[in-house]
């Protein structure tokens, strides 16, 4: 009888725990809790009449709290030894309420590491590689891939300049935007300084039409050499050459029907070609010293660019693969190559105004020398660049007898011009009032765009509209000093095959059509076109 008794009250001590672990409401039994193991409160001392519900203390406890799977906090490592699990294998929960269970004292078994599930690449903080500008390409997922094409805008580590994600670096002080680039080539590290070198040969065939137009192959070409350093912790120097081989056409250049400006004897004009430039296109300094969120800024150059107007054409994304100069070259930015530049300003990251002083006379027919520098033009320019895919400028300037063969004039100049980058595609549209003093104002407009669809092929365009009075510069001609507007719209194609090596080739060429009074169809006919093809190498675009 006295053993019958004990193990009656041992059954009854067990009963409790054995009746809650099966009779909690609401768990649902498709549930798999083989796994769980549930820590358990010392077991209660034997009662004669045992209460089959425990509940109370899962209700005291905490509320749950989720957490991974595969995780143990480290709080619930550091609890003391729990009671011998519970095995869930052979429970019914079709009757368990988990909502109301305290399952953050549950301890769950070691599960094996996940797969890890690759993710994109984290962006890489920029490098700045003393004065290497490797974060001034916007819009890369929409950046072409270009194999073995080195004009890649939108990829790091390729340009020079201090813009970061905020601006690009166009010619002189001028600036672009970020998502467009802007000169690239190839880099070299020596000790605490940057190099990079960037250059073309174009090689082109030209069949400008109507009486006045012309049939010629010439090649252009520039090399560009940029070394740059950091001078402490808060300056940075930067040295700028460009030359060119242009020289070697000969003064009088290539064909461009309607393009006017310089001279190729010193005696007679440039009518319909385009000059060669000079040998030396660039020779500058420029010193940054950090101040506030920007720098202050000092540039001077025996040859370079003051502030006015945009970058200069062969060093803008939108006119990468225009084999011809525009025709409003002289309203724009005919003062690239200056002889005496210098220019100071305050450059932020959104924002840069600038003063130049300047040589106002335009190089003569010598190509191959530096002529004498002079500080007799001056002018100002703000630019603004409200997201790196956009770039504004405005500026002004006067320039004292700019024009060889007119040394009596001098010019007011005023443009405006705006800039806009996104993945493959480059875009300016540009206004200028030139002021001849004395004289008439002529103005300008400018619009070019150039596509890169893929890694291979690029479309490309330009219009222009100008109205030009240096078109009959005969005094005998009744023509002669009079203003007529042109329209020019070009068009074109290229294709860039696979290279391996750092060289990028161009293959392509354009198509032109030409508006303008019935007053110049006796010199100019009815409808000229002109065709263009060509082939550009070239380090970098």
């Amino acid at each position: 009888m006295t053993t019958l008794s004990l193990l009656a009250a041992l059954a009854a001590g067990a009963l409790p725990v054995s009746v809650a672990a099966q009779s909690m409401p609401g768990m649902d039994p498709r549930m798999d809790h083989s796994h769980m193991t549930m820590p358990m409160q010392p077991k209660p001392a034997a009662k004669p009449k045992p209460k089959p519900v425990v509940k109370a203390p899962a209700r005291a406890s905490a509320p749950a709290v989720a957490r991974p799977a595969a995780r143990v906090p480290a709080r619930v490592q550091a609890r003391p030894p729990a009671a011998p699990a519970m095995d869930h294998s052979t429970m019914d929960h079709s009757t368990m309420d988990h909502s109301a269970m305290d399952h953050s004292a549950m301890e769950m078994p070691a599960q094996a590491p996940a797969t890890p599930v690759p993710t994109p690449a984290e962006p890489v903080p920029d490098m700045e590689m003393t004065g290497m500008d490797h974060s001034q390409h916007g819009d890369h997922a929409a950046t072409p891939a270009v194999a073995g094409d080195h004009d890649m805008a939108g990829m790091a580590g390729m340009t020079m300049g201090r813009g970061g994600d905020a601006y690009a670096d166009g010619s002189g002080t001028s600036r672009l935007p970020a998502a467009e680039g802007a000169m690239h080539g190839l880099h070299i590290m020596s000790g605490d300084w940057a190099f990079m070198v960037h250059g073309y040969a174009w090689t082109a065939l030209t069949d400008q039409g109507g009486p006045r137009g012309d049939s010629e192959a010439f090649v252009t070409s520039m090399a560009m050499l940029t070394a740059s350093r950091d001078i402490g912790s808060g300056a940075h120097l930067q040295l700028r050459s460009m030359l060119s081989l242009e020289p070697l056409m000969g003064p009088r250049g290539y064909p461009n029907l309607f393009a006017t400006g310089e001279t190729a004897d010193g005696i007679n004009p440039l009518l319909d070609r385009q000059h060669p430039h000079d040998l030396f296109m660039e020779l500058s300094a420029r010193l940054d010293i950090d101040a506030g969120a920007g720098s202050v800024f000092l540039f001077a150059a025996p040859v370079g660019e003051p502030a006015l107007g945009p970058s200069a054409f062969m060093h803008r994304g939108s006119a990468k693969y225009q084999t011809l100069s525009p025709i409003t070259h002289h309203w724009f930015d005919s003062t690239h190559i200056s002889y005496g530049v210098v220019t100071a300003g305050y450059a932020a990251p959104r924002w840069q105004i600038e003063a130049s002083a300047f040589r106002g006379r335009e190089p003569d027919q010598h190509r191959w020398d530096i002529e004498a520098p002079a500080l007799d033009s001056w002018s100002v320019r703000a630019t603004w660049s409200p997201s790196p895919h956009w770039s504004i400028q405005a500026s002004h300037g006067f320039l004292k007898s700019p024009e060889q063969l007119e040394a009596f004039r001098n010019e007011a100049r005023t443009t405006a011009s705006i800039g806009y980058a996104t993945g493959g595609l480059a875009t300016i549209v540009a206004f200028s009032a030139k002021n001849k003093l004395p004289g008439r104002t002529l103005t300008a407009w400018l619009a070019e765009a150039n596509w890169d669809i893929d890694r291979h092929h690029s479309l490309f365009g330009r219009a222009e509209n100008v109205a030009n009075d240096e078109l009959f510069p005969n005094p005998a001609d009744p023509l002669n000093d009079q203003s007529f507007r042109v329209t020019k719209v070009e068009g074109g194609y290229a294709y860039r095959p696979p290279l391996v090596g750092p060289f990028n080739l161009a293959l392509g060429g354009s198509v032109a059509g030409y508006a303008y009074p019935a007053a110049l169809e006796g010199a100019y006919g009815r409808s000229p076109i002109s065709y263009t093809l060509f082939a550009k190498l070239s380090l970098g675009h």
